[in-house]
């Protein structure tokens, strides 16, 4: 079965007062109708990069490479194989325009920002079904924004889309932006830290609301975060980023069980539990997109380097089927990092 979104050595440089930096570097995964894919890495690895570069909302001066490819919403009675999927690296803006929100549709981290501080809720999310679905008239614009808000699980929807958004809780505005999201039915849903700066009952919820509409809206979601256990419990596979890379991909569950890359293994050290005394933290940080090492480069850090990390940056390697790590430390069938 063909693939709803299949991206393919995406490539994004971006300029800087200090010369050109590289934020994602030969990026691809795939992603089927219906299935979750989890994001996870520290700031700086190039997570939110990806988000903005799938939905089109780059800046005008970076440079992209690679393929992006959208396979066409009508497929229900065709061999979906045979029906050309969009480049959406190449495609023109106003076909942008048109996949934003009807195809893929994306939650920012901090919906303060995101929402229009000058317009009422209702009125915004009026607006992006408006967009979309021209033939809708306004009264059909105010019933439907009612309904995504109840679908967002808002009490009282319709006094909550009466109101701005500094009226509203941090845990309301991001429903609001849930609701706006999927309010033009896409088949996408890119969630860039949707829980920033909430409070862990809300942040619960958010990520319980999420996992409820992927289920009943049938929606491929991507969920971006630097918290690796949270991704677990929410994805189907999971994507681990450094440095603008994918080092690691495979199901949640092999990610979680039997990490290839030491990166993922730290990662998953550093998640506090009840039985752990103390964390073990990764030495060292992320470091500047224009200052990388040579080879791997999260070879400084890495307390299983050798010399021959540091020749070239590893190509992907199979440890086992669809799992997949970019360390030359991790054959195929190697055991697990401890």
């Amino acid at each position: 079965m063909a693939s709803l979104v299949d991206v393919r050595h995406l490539t994004v440089d971006l300029p800087t007062e200090r010369g050109w930096i590289r934020p994602l570097d030969d990026v691809s995964f795939t992603l089927d109708a219906g299935e979750s894919l989890g994001i996870v890495g520290e700031s700086g690895s190039g997570k939110t990069m990806l988000g903005l570069s799938l939905i089109g909302l780059l800046p005008p001066a970076a440079r992209v490479s690679g393929e992006i490819l959208l396979r066409p919403r009508d497929v229900a009675n065709s061999n979906p194989s045979r029906i050309p999927a969009t480049d959406l690296i190449k495609a023109l803006p106003r076909d942008l325009r048109s996949v934003r929100g009807r195809d893929m549709a994306m939650i920012f981290q901090e919906p303060m920002t995101a929402l229009n501080p000058l317009m009422r809720v209702g009125t915004q999310i009026e607006e992006a079904i408006a967009l979309h679905d021209p033939a809708c008239s306004a009264r059909d614009a105010r019933r439907r924004t009612v309904e995504v808000l109840a679908r967002a699980a808002v009490a009282d929807p319709e006094r909550i889309a009466s109101q701005f958004p500094h009226q509203l809780s941090g845990g309301l505005r991001q429903r609001a932006m849930i609701a706006m999201a999927i309010s033009a039915q896409p088949r996408l849903l890119i969630a860039d830290e949707p829980t920033t700066a909430l409070d862990p009952t809300v942040q619960k919820q958010i990520l319980e609301l999420l996992a409820q509409l992927q289920r009943d809206l049938g929606l491929a979601m991507i969920f971006i975060s630097h918290d690796l256990a949270v991704v677990a419990s929410l994805a189907h596979r999971i994507a681990v980023m450094y440095t603008g890379r994918i080092i690691e991909q495979g199901t949640a569950q092999q990610i979680v069980q039997s990490p290839r890359h030491p990166y993922t293994a730290g990662l998953l050290q550093a998640i506090p539990q009840m039985h752990r005394e103390a964390l073990r933290p990764i030495p060292g940080s992320v470091p500047p997109l224009n200052d990388l090492p040579e080879g791997c480069t999260f070879g400084p850090r890495c307390e299983f380097h050798r010399s021959e990390c540091d020749v070239a940056v590893p190509n992907p390697r199979e440890a086992e089927p669809q799992h997949f790590a970019r360390c030359i430390l991790v054959p195929e069938n190697a055991s697990p990092c401890p």
